[in-house]
């Protein structure tokens, strides 16, 4: 049946609220400052106006009579707590002449105010904070309407924060406030208990009175009023010894006692309705009597100065017990006839609480406070370091053990050609990265199928030399011819050099030329013959994509259990929880790194009144749980590994897979043979093209000089006719006697020139006694031509060679020095054909014209390292 309403409901309304302390005022502000300016700087004091002045104000208003707000006043007190926190880190508040020595805290009893304590302490302020905290905290408990379930429910949740704030007091800050010269008690370890067991014990009998009120079963109900006895119990415990025992009024131990034994009382009377719903009379009339019992006890020693509804609330609650007890002691002389046991037999009354201490932690926490962020002392900036020091291990540890397990998780994939074989049954062939690179260049570059249009640009370069060679030979050719005729026709009088003595070393270096030509035919012939051979090798270039020429990985044409699928299932299955083990890993490593990143401390640091040691293991906890994922991680995946590698050799042995290596491994080589092969044909093409674009400008050039030349003798020839005429008309050439007959080469001719005479004979013609040259080269290169090469020069002689083109192509003096052999066009063109066509040095851009063929690119820019360009 339903729990009926409580005897002892009035007495929800005679609860205990503890008064604040009382203190002295006191200056914060200018000692602080002092220490500030003299310990650091005027600047660093003038930072923190701002800061000193919040924590006067706060000081100021914690001496204050209490706000009729109780809320109001405790968040002062909490925010004053946090301050206190943060001033304790950076300001030594001592005796010592090198701390702060002129701060004297005074704060008086609680419950005795002629005792006062005053100490050079911050821990005194602290403490006094916090018991006022607590005494906030129950007044606020005792403001809410306790008649209504809210109200209550409120209430309890007021009285679990003061028992979090005089616990927190007992636990942090009452052994450091008692070290002092004066104390009070209030602030004592015991007393702190003492006054957590009191707030206890009125939350829990606020749930016990939500309970009647919901109509909770007798057997709840018995175990939540037995613990509110229990707690007030342990309360009264205290108040009973030293030092609490003379400390309080007699009233606070009456009170206590008195709910102490109601609520036990109230214990046995619900579980006698319980027993009595079983049928267990004989304990029921136990239980009853032995609350009968409690209560008329304390009646007779705690009833004088105690509340007068709190005693209408035992007198009620005893008459409902001996009411039951009657009925039950009735019943069993009647029809149980049960033998009741002692009240000493009996076994503990159960109990259950509902309450427990609101962990004043996090309330209290001032790491996240801005209030004197600034100043740093240089304790906590080395205890910040080896704590960083600390965390970097920690992550430098985990982060190999990351990178180690994904390196062997590579090479045991790759030792078990893993995925590659998976994707080869698929159809999805691969080739090694760098292998796949030189293939595609060799591709971008043309391949294979390429090479004819190089090998007819060497025929097309090749043929335009040739061309330019004849047309060079054939000017001198008909030179040398008119020279002759008109030598032939006047005999003596025709004085000037023979062209062949002239032209001589223009005719060498054209003889040499074509020495060249023809080797470089037999090269560019060799090169053919080479591409024709090796065509069938190089071929498999031409297959795009490049993995249509691999082998390919079937199934096997008889299967005897036909479980193919199911093996390359499990196989892909694995991958893929190993892809997985590796996306964790990836992401482990980043969550180290946030970690590691969001990872302050210095706010605890500087908020810490214990042991560094203590908060640094405390703070370095935080990375076991990563910690322990990153090693699960590692565990699982040497374990999937071991699970692949038994699924691949099933694999292997069922689609015969080193054959398929084999093939595999025997086409790769095919295919590096292939690229060498053609590299090798490609630089011998390129070494062509660039040795006719030379050949061809240095033909060119030795064409220019002959046109130059030839041109020289034509106008040479006109005035030697001319003189020729005159003298066997008998004309006199005096005008002629100091500069010679014939003006110097390069320089005007301005006689008059006259009709041609008749032709005299030449034996009449007087012999010249002194001729200048009949011809001199240019000293500066036609205009257009440009700049010829440097072909005299002295250089290293590469193994094809073009010979250099002089300055002067014949000079004037028989004894001029000849090239070297070294520089003789007449090398061979090719040694052998492997070797590049010419090695002369690079020509200047712009210095001859531009040949009618040019050399494309042979690779792509980004390729040019595969290849000697």
């Amino acid at each position: 049946m339903a729990a009926s309403p409580s005897p002892s409901a009035v007495a929800t309304n005679i609860m205990l609220a503890i008064f604040e302390k009382k203190t002295t005022s006191i200056d914060l502000y200018r000692p602080l400052r002092n220490y500030v300016a003299f310990t650091y700087s005027e600047r660093e004091a003038i930072n923190l106006e701002d800061d000193l002045n919040s924590l006067k104000q706060l000081r100021s208003d914690i001496e204050r009579v209490p706000d009729p707000f109780p809320t109001v006043r405790r968040d002062l007190f909490i925010s004053y707590f946090k301050a206190l926190c943060l001033v304790e880190t950076r300001f030594p508040i001592s005796p010592n002449e090198d701390h702060i020595n002129t701060l004297q805290f005074t704060w008086f009893d609680a419950f005795k105010q002629k005792h006062k304590a005053v100490q050079h302490n911050i821990h005194l302020e602290k403490a006094a904070v916090l018991f006022n905290l607590g005494a906030v905290y129950s007044q606020i408990g005792l403001s809410y309407d306790r008649a209504t379930v809210d109200g209550r429910r409120q209430a309890s949740h007021a009285f679990i924060a003061a028992a979090g704030s005089f616990a927190f007091l007992r636990d942090n800050a009452s052994t450091k406030a008692s070290m002092g010269s004066s104390a009070t008690v209030d602030l004592s370890v015991e007393c702190a208990g003492m006054l957590e067991r009191l707030m206890l014990a009125q939350a829990q009998e606020c749930v016990f009175e939500n309970t009647i009120a919901k109509g909770s079963t007798p057997g709840v109900c018995a175990k939540i009023s037995r613990q509110v006895g229990l707690y007030y119990e342990e309360a009264l415990a205290a108040l009973v010894v030293a030092p609490l025992k003379d400390h309080f009024d007699k009233a606070w131990i009456s009170h206590v006692q008195l709910k102490a034994a109601l609520f036990y009382a109230e214990a046995c009377y619900r579980c006698g309705m319980e027993l009595h719903e079983k049928e267990e009379i004989a304990e029921e009339i136990a239980r009853l009597r032995s609350g009968v019992n409690a209560l008329a006890e304390v009646k007779k020693s705690s009833s004088k100065g105690a509340a007068a509804q709190l005693l209408d609330a035992i007198n009620k609650l005893e008459v409902n017990l001996n009411r039951n007890l009657e009925r039950a002691v009735k019943e069993n002389d009647r029809v149980y006839l049960m033998r009741v046991p002692p009240p000493s037999s009996l076994s503990p009354l159960p109990a259950f609480s509902m309450v427990k201490p609101m962990q004043m932690n996090e309330v209290l926490d001032a790491s996240k406070e801005k209030m004197f962020a600034s100043l740093v002392p240089d304790s906590s900036a080395k205890a910040l370091s080896r704590y960083t020091e600390m965390v970097d291990d920690v992550i430098r540890t985990q982060a190999e053990k990351l990178q180690q397990g994904s390196e062997v998780t590579r090479v045991r994939l790759k030792e078990m050609d893993l995925p590659d074989s998976i994707l080869a049954l698929e159809g999805h062939f691969t080739l090694p990265a760098d292998l796949k690179e030189d293939v595609e260049a060799v591709q971008i570059s043309g391949g294979p199928a390429g090479l004819e249009a190089e090998l007819q640009q060497l025929r097309d370069l090749r043929r335009v030399n040739n061309e330019l060679l004849v047309q060079t030979e054939e000017l001198l050719q008909k030179e040398a011819t008119e020279d002759a005729q008109f030598r032939s026709q006047f005999g003596t009088r025709w004085t000037r050099p023979q062209s062949s003595t002239l032209t001589k070393n223009l005719q060498d270096r054209l003889n040499r030329f074509a020495a060249n030509l023809k080797q470089a035919a037999d090269s560019d012939a060799c090169i053919e013959r080479s591409v024709r051979d090796h065509s069938a090798l190089m071929s498999i270039l031409d297959h795009r994509p490049i993995e249509s020429a691999l082998p390919t990985l079937s199934r096997p044409i008889i299967s005897l259990d036909a479980n193919e699928d199911a093996i390359v299932g499990a196989v892909k299955q694995s991958l893929r929880q190993l892809e997985i083990l590796g996306a964790q890993r990836a992401g482990l490593e980043d969550m180290l790194k946030e970690m590691k990143r969001k990872d302050d401390i210095l706010p605890k640091l500087m908020t810490s009144t214990g042991s560094y040691e203590d908060l640094f293991r405390k703070e370095i906890a935080k990375y076991d749980r990563i910690c322990e994922d990153i090693a699960q991680n590692i565990e699982a995946q040497e374990q999937l590994l071991l699970q692949i590698q038994a699924q691949n050799g099933e694999f292997s042995a069922i689609f015969n897979l080193e054959d398929y290596k084999a093939s595999r491994e025997k086409c790769f080589k095919q295919i590096q043979a292939a690229i060498a092969k053609y590299r090798e044909i490609k630089g011998n093409i390129n070494e062509g093209l660039k040795f006719y674009i030379t050949l061809q400008d240095a033909i060119t050039n030795v064409k220019q000089q002959c046109s130059d030349f030839i041109m020289t003798r034509n106008i040479q020839c006109r005035e030697m006719i001319e003189d020729v005429q005159r003298q066997m008309a008998g004309l006199s050439f005096q005008d002629r006697k100091n500069t010679g007959p014939y003006p110097p080469v390069g320089q005007p001719h301005h006689a008059p020139r006259s009709q041609p005479q008749p032709q005299t004979e030449p034996q009449n013609a007087p012999y010249p006694h002194s001729q200048t040259p009949y011809y001199r080269p240019p000293e500066q290169p036609m205009p257009g031509y440009g700049h010829p090469p440097p072909y005299g020069a002295p250089q290293q002689p590469p193994p094809y060679h073009v010979p250099p083109v002089t300055s002067a192509p014949y000079a004037p003096s028989p004894v001029q020095q000849q090239p070297l052999a070294s520089h003789e066009y007449g090398q061979p063109a090719y040694p052998g054909w492997h070797g590049p066509y010419y090695n002369a040095p690079g020509q200047q851009p712009g210095s001859f014209p531009r040949p009618p063929y040019s050399i494309p690119s042979p690779y792509p820019p980004h390729q040019s390292g595969y290849y000697k360009q």
